[in-house]
């Protein structure tokens, strides 16, 4: 089965279980660095995730749009201007909450942000390689126990 041959229902699974896996790690994280209650952190944890889960839709519905509008191939400048946006604009969205939530200013804000991006960037990786590893490890072992 190629990764596209995902269902719905494993898709969910997995977005799901990437932002679970990541509030278990930036909540502790944010919560030490913050000098803030976990209780604090975490909900401000689940506004950014539903921020990101939004944006990540409609960011792609539209520039889906504009890729066909515009011909474009997916080659590695049209994905850096897809990511570069992406991310752009969940600083745009997510600056103004983690000010106000936290009550501190914009630029003490983007600074937080900037420190969740980066953390994203390798979190993201270690992530859907583990899960695509143990994915193939549970499809290869059904394979095996349906032939015997």
């Amino acid at each position: 089965m190629h990764s596209d041959d995902k269902t719905l229902r494993e898709r969910i699974f997995h977005a799901v279980l990437y932002e679970a896996c990541a509030m278990a790690l930036l909540v502790p994280l944010g919560s030490w660095l913050a000098g803030a209650d976990m209780g604090h952190i975490g909900v401000l944890g689940l506004m950014m995730s539903t921020i990101a889960m939004l944006w990540n839709m409609l960011f792609n519905a539209l520039f889906e749009r504009l890729e066909r509008r515009c011909g474009w191939r997916r080659t590695p400048a049209v994905r850096s201007l897809h990511a570069i946006g992406f991310e752009g604009g969940m600083l745009l969205l997510t600056i103004p909450v983690v000010a106000w939530w936290l009550d501190c200013s914009l630029w003490q804000a983007l600074v937080l942000d900037i420190g969740v991006l980066l953390f994203f960037l390798p979190y993201t990786y270690v992530f859907n390689w583990s899960y695509d590893h143990a994915r193939g490890r549970l499809q290869a072992r059904r394979a095996l126990g349906q032939q015997g």
